[in-house]
């Protein structure tokens, strides 16, 4: 019962690394933008979190829906006005630029809130447990986040393949000069790519901070993850970026109860493996 028990729980953590990885492979998906500041933007989230919870009060669950819509806001200025002016043939511009706001955002982080570590309080839901047969037991916290990445890959999805905003972002990633003459802007859809992306940050973030501490130093561990996830999901495609979290938790887990100290070992092995058999990943992405 131990082995499904690792199995499991791995699985429901994949939900989270599920949610790292969904606003990376959007943008990706529509720009071919590599953002490095990706994981500090989920601890930027957190720390938002933190922010909103002492300032109202307020469970962080109930904050999501405060934060959300500020980086949401936060990723539309961003990218219009900063990332935009870098995106060309030369992938060298926005790597540089989103590093630097990698360096920025943790320096400004670490000025604001210290070195020390931080942690969202969400009350009772963090320690509920749902017993099932054979002596194992399922936390709440760990199943919503579960159940929440599934709903906002099923979100994102729809919105890609089946909404006029989705036909927008497609068109404009296909061919950005015929998307222009065809009275898209494409400065425009990039801004609310970035802007639906952070959104999910922010989801990501909140969760984040609920389920372990955090530092300002914590994103490019994110970051990380999230990029293991895109790659052995395959790039681009929202549900594969699922099975990679999915994947990904399972290894670690796995490599967990053999030894503990090599849980995160365990994930970069099966990562490495799969990259090596399968460079596109397991689910290249198929537009339809």
């Amino acid at each position: 019962m131990d082995w499904l028990n690792a199995i499991i729980q791995g699985i429901l953590l994949g939900g989270l690394y599920a949610l790292f990885a969904a606003g990376l492979s959007l943008i990706f998906g529509v720009m071919r933008l590599v953002n490095i500041a990706h994981g500090d933007l989920i601890v930027l989230a957190a720390f938002l979190g933190l922010m909103i919870t002492t300032t109202l009060g307020i469970n962080p669950l109930l904050a999501l829906f405060v934060a959300a819509p500020q980086m949401g806001l936060f990723g539309y200025a961003l990218q219009r006005w900063v990332l935009n002016r870098t995106l060309g043939d030369d992938i060298l511009p926005p790597l540089l630029v989103t590093f630097g706001l990698s360096v920025i955002i943790q320096n400004g982080l670490l000025e604001v809130f210290s070195a020390d570590p931080q942690k969202l309080n969400a009350g009772s839901i963090e320690t509920a447990s749902i017993a099932v047969p054979g002596g194992i037991n399922i936390g709440v916290l760990p199943l919503l986040m579960f159940v929440t990445a599934v709903a906002v890959i099923a979100v994102l999805q729809w919105i890609f393949y089946r909404s006029a905003l989705g036909r927008a972002f497609r068109a404009t990633s296909d061919n950005q000069d015929i998307a222009q003459l065809m009275g898209l802007n494409k400065s425009h859809i990039f801004g609310l790519a970035m802007a639906l992306s952070l959104v999910v940050v922010a989801i990501a973030g909140i969760f984040l901070g609920i389920r372990t501490s955090f530092d300002p130093a914590a994103g490019p561990a994110r970051l990380i993850f999230g990029f293991e996830a895109v790659i052995i999901g395959g790039l681009g495609n929202l549900w594969g970026t699922l099975i990679g979290g999915i994947i990904l938790g399972i290894c670690q887990n796995i490599g967990a109860q053999i030894n503990p100290g090599w849980q995160l070992l365990a994930g970069h092995i099966a990562f490495l493996i799969i990259l090596a058999v399968r460079p596109r990943g397991l689910f290249p992405r198929v537009d339809g």
